[in-house]
């Protein structure tokens, strides 16, 4: 049988593993909390399994690492995506243990990120991040107990979109290079940054008349192929003759789609255009819009004209059903529109009825 005792505040327990006694802290002011420790530990040396060396003190420091390791080594998560999660969880955890960070903590770190201004959502992510880290030290034997992590509530989805006025009012006050990466983004609904501004001059395909995102560049790093429309043809035609002249003028090759014309950076690809995007939306009277606001604007689009909806989900590269659904804007002109179409098929109906009528009387 084992026992409690008490160092200061801190519970102890003492047990026997194969005849010897074992005297291990808990890491609790708490007996109930203690009380299970110990029932942890007889059950393991009951059934065989290793005891955990000092899990009271691993550090958060090795566990992240380990959760890089891990990412890397299985490829199960972009490591970009995840240092950007990792940045604010690092600074506020490091040199915690592990065995400490309960529900207390987690309050503590939701504090701190709102009073920087992160939204529910974000924090999530991050928790989600977290609560990654600290399965893979269960199951490397680290950690004895996971923590409860609750998630926060979330504000619903942003349901911004572009009607295609407000869309060609925003598109006249940019550039023309910035014009053809909107026009791409907002008739396929690909991410600005990571899929149309990286896109290169080899990717585009007069001859068959394509568009492709290589396997590994995309999010889910599954490639796509994309038949080019006639405006998008017109469009790159033109933005690659732009490049030419540049190459002319500099006297070097450009791989990129998207370099910069002119200015400091003449050549070097774009990184982003913010501040024109948003400069465009103020002069176009469309506050507020963001470029993802073409991943919804494009799935409205290609389901209101009948594309089938797997298909879709394929261009936008979307995996999931539940993913699609939330990009699936229903509008109060679509909602008008079931009317028009319901009026039309009824009085259709009526009319015909009011015929059968008067062949009859006859």
């Amino acid at each position: 049988m084992g026992s409690l005792y008490q160092r200061g505040e801190i519970w102890w327990v003492k047990y026997y593993e194969k005849g010897h006694p074992r005297r291990e802290s808990t890491g609790t002011t708490k007996e109930t909390e203690a009380r299970r420790f110990l029932k942890e530990r007889e059950g393991r040396v009951a059934t065989g399994q290793p005891i955990l060396q000092r899990a009271d003190r691993i550090s958060y420091d090795e566990v992240a690492e380990d959760l890089r390791q891990h990412y890397q080594t299985t490829g199960s998560r972009n490591m970009e995506e995840a240092e950007y999660r990792l940045k604010h969880l690092d600074p506020f955890f490091t040199g915690q243990r592990i065995a400490a960070i309960g529900p207390d903590r987690i309050t503590l770190y939701v504090v701190h990120r709102r009073g920087e201004g992160a939204s529910n959502a974000t924090i999530n992510r991050e928790m989600s991040t977290l609560s990654k880290m600290l399965r893979l030290a269960h199951e490397n034997n680290k950690l004895l107990r996971l923590p409860v992590i609750r998630k926060l509530k979330e504000r619903a989805p942003r349901q911004g979109f572009f009607e295609r006025e407000e869309y060609e009012a925003v598109r006249r006050h940019l550039q023309p290079d910035h014009q053809v990466a909107v026009a791409i983004a907002h008739t396929y609904g690909w991410r600005m940054q990571s899929e149309v501004l990286t896109l290169e001059r080899r990717q585009i395909d007069f001859e068959v008349g394509t568009i492709r995102l290589d396997p590994g560049t995309t999010k889910n790093d599954e490639g796509r192929v994309v038949y080019l429309t006639p405006e998008l043809k017109s469009l790159l035609a033109a933005q690659l003759e732009r490049v030419r002249a540049l190459e002319r003028e500099m006297g070097s090759i450009l791989p990129y789609l998207f370099p910069h014309l002119r200015g400091p950076h003449k050549g070097k690809r774009i990184q982003d255009f913010k501040r024109a995007w948003r400069a465009a939306c103020v002069k176009a009277g469309c506050l507020g819009m963001l470029r993802h606001d073409f991943r919804r604007t494009a799935v409205r689009n290609m389901v209101n004209v009948g594309v089938p909806e797997r298909v879709a989900m394929k261009v936008m590269g979307h995996k999931t059903r539940n993913v699609f659904d939330r990009y699936h804007i229903v509008t109060p002109s679509d909602l008008q529109e079931v009317a028009r179409k319901l009026t039309g098929t009824f009085s259709g109906t009526m009319d015909q009825v009011n015929l059968d009528d008067h062949c009859v009387s006859l």
